[in-house]
């Protein structure tokens, strides 16, 4: 591994290239604290969920567009009523031509309404699992997501807690870049020892910035490459 570019430096670079610091802030995402995260429902958590899993490889505005009726399908996605569902009419929603034909992320639902209701059963909500896990070691949080759950693999999982406001860096065409040309990454970014090295890059950063992965994140996005934001 080189040696680490401090992140004033990263953070001036991305001020020049967008127009200057008010410019780059409001490019930056929200994020919710520990208690506005522990309040949102199962539902409400499955659902976006879903949602990120349906729009892996897909257009996200026609998820969007669909969601409604998926909302209508799976009953507000409350877990134990998803749950209910049988093999026979999950395929029925699978080929249904308000929502989108694809059975295996169909069943993911089923699936993911499993993983959501035992954690709660554990923690007291899926909610309170999410907002107590420790930002120091969030790729442990993607691992866990991918291991219990079903297609949160990848970026489906770190997506889906962005889109909650859970504080977490994502792999951006743009980082993965950045990591490789600086040679901060002596692994595949999907795998253990990868995955270790980029969060402790991350870690670095923020005991020297005190902003937020999240923040961070989109900083380094900004300083380099095309900006896939």
């Amino acid at each position: 591994m080189t040696h680490l570019e401090s992140f004033a430096t990263i953070h001036q670079r991305a001020c020049e290239r967008k127009g200057g610091e008010q410019s780059l802030q409001s490019l930056l995402p929200q994020s919710n604290n520990v208690a506005e995260i522990a309040q949102y429902s199962d539902a409400e958590l499955l659902s976006e969920l879903s949602r990120k899993v349906f729009q892996c490889g897909f257009v996200w505005r026609i998820v969007d567009n669909k969601w409604p009726a998926y909302e209508r399908a799976f009953f507000d996605f409350e877990p134990h009523k998803v749950l209910m569902l049988s093999p026979e009419q999950l395929q029925q929603r699978a080929s249904d031509s308000e929502l989108i034909r694809h059975l295996k992320k169909t069943m993911a639902i089923y699936d993911n309404a499993l993983m959501v209701h035992e954690l709660a059963l554990q923690h007291g909500s899926f909610a309170e699992f999410i907002a107590d896990w420790p930002s120091d070691n969030i790729t442990g949080l993607w691992a866990e997501l991918k291991r219990l759950g079903n297609r949160l693999g990848g970026n489906t999982g770190p997506y889906f807690l962005r889109a909650i406001g859970k504080d977490t860096f994502l792999l951006t065409e743009d980082v993965k870049g950045y990591f490789t040309a600086n040679k901060l990454i002596d692994y595949g970014f999907t795998s253990k020892g990868g995955l270790k090295q980029v969060q402790a890059v991350f870690t670095t950063w923020q005991q020297e910035s005190g902003l937020s992965l999240a923040h961070i994140s989109r900083i380094v996005a900004c300083s380099v490459g095309d900006n896939r934001l």
